[in-house]
């Protein structure tokens, strides 16, 4: 009886401080992956790079990271590995020495490789822990947790203003000590992990023992918010690999400036993301996922029409309600396939999201044989695609469909 009681109690108990670590973790491991994007205005001058060479390297970053989380996701809710979550981090570590000392384009590809394939690793890993510290709180836990990453990706503008424009693209060294610092916090949230796959193991065979059923409807919902991410994500690329060019050319913007103007759309997206959260517990998680594409079309199809004036509201505001469903989504999936937990994130995080790269290849193909304006037209419908929200489950209807099963 007192074996049984344990794991229930563990589960009731939010664990913040687990919670802020792997957050913290979260926000290394993309501060890395930001580092990427930031360089790409310095590789474009020093190497003489055309915006297909950048997409590429987008492409690179991505797709490692979302092909393979899947496959890790799996692997997680199978046999999770907590000592992989610092592993990760080392992975990341060599690709920016790699970048450092990068002497041409193709040794950016194969550093870039390294950090997305650390990032595979991390993120299912990663959010398993979310899920373990989360006790009876998963929608805050979850706001925590991507809270970290999306502060991560949100760097990249600053990295350029005050890192590598001054110290060009050897600034990366000193990015190592970052993943360093990341080593030491995961291998103590590790730790913990280890300890508590040990006190659960007993609850994870009784759920194997009693396998989750997919029916057409899950399948449908599952494979519909996938391509609404992969919406969502292109867009974001869009706005985080070429804004600034086009700023550049546009407004006639140093890099330092067009580069705020991404920070003021990035920044957005983590309070957007941190806010979501809450909303969706209150107004519904498919209403927040409606609103959230719908709710920035004005701004986004205004955007690329407006003057210098105008531009940084437009972006701030399309940079909140774009990303006010990022944790919704993931907590929305979690309900639809309950317990695998790993699997999500790797088609939610990894896949969907990173499927984002393609985005990043064809934008940047359509700017070099057409411009950077076409780029942002063809971005601002994007989040028209929101209508196809009404088709998902309701909230109601999910969990109906599993007491059905």
């Amino acid at each position: 009886m007192h074996t049984a009681a344990k794991p229930q109690q563990v589960q009731s108990v939010t664990m913040y401080r687990i919670l802020f670590a792997i957050s913290l973790g979260h926000f290394l491991n993309d501060c890395m992956q930001s580092v990427v994007p930031a360089l790409f205005p310095i590789l474009e001058k020093s190497m003489n790079l055309n915006y297909t060479q950048i997409g590429w390297i987008a492409f690179a970053l991505n797709m490692t990271s979302s092909l393979m989380q899947p496959v890790f996701g799996v692997l997680a809710d199978k046999r999770p590995s907590p000592f992989l979550l610092p592993i990760s981090m080392c992975l990341s570590m060599i690709g920016m020495v790699g970048l450092a000392v990068a002497p041409n384009f193709y040794f950016v590809l194969a550093s870039v490789l390294f950090i997305g394939f650390g990032s595979a690793i991390f993120h299912p890993e990663g959010s398993r822990v979310a899920y373990m510290a989360a006790g009876a709180k998963r929608g805050l836990a979850q706001s925590i947790y991507q809270v970290g990453g999306n502060t991560g990706q949100s760097m990249a503008p600053l990295f350029t203003a005050f890192i590598f424009i001054g110290l060009g693209q050897f600034g990366t060294i000193w990015f190592v000590l970052l993943a360093g610092l990341g080593v030491l916090i995961l291998y103590g949230v590790s730790k913990w992990y280890k300890g508590e796959v040990a006190v659960r193991k007993h609850v994870n065979k009784k759920q194997a023992s009693d396998p989750l059923t997919i029916n057409k409807e899950i399948v449908f919902a599952i494979s519909l918010l996938i391509f609404l991410v992969f919406a969502r994500s292109w867009y974001s690329a869009g706005i985080l690999n070429y804004f600034q060019f086009y700023a550049i050319e546009k407004f006639d913007l140093s890099i330092k400036s067009a580069q705020l103007y991404v920070f003021l759309f990035m920044v957005m997206g983590v309070f957007g993301t941190f806010f979501g959260g809450p909303l969706a517990d209150r107004f519904g998680k498919r209403n927040i996922l409606l609103f959230s594409m719908l709710g920035a079309v004005p701004f986004t199809l205004l955007l690329p029409h407006a003057s210098i004036v105008f531009t940084a509201p437009l972006l701030i505001l399309a940079g909140f309600i774009i990303q006010s469903s990022f944790s919704v989504t993931v907590v929305y999936a979690q309900e639809l396939l309950p317990g695998k937990i790993g699997l999500v994130s790797g088609l939610i995080v990894g896949l969907a999201f990173g499927m984002g790269a393609i985005g990043a290849v064809v934008f940047g193909k359509l700017a070099d044989v057409y411009s950077l304006q076409l780029v942002m037209l063809f971005c601002s419908c994007l989040p028209l695609l929101g209508l196809l929200t009404w088709l998902l489950p309701s909230d109601k209807r999910v969990k109906e469909i599993h007491e059905m099963s």
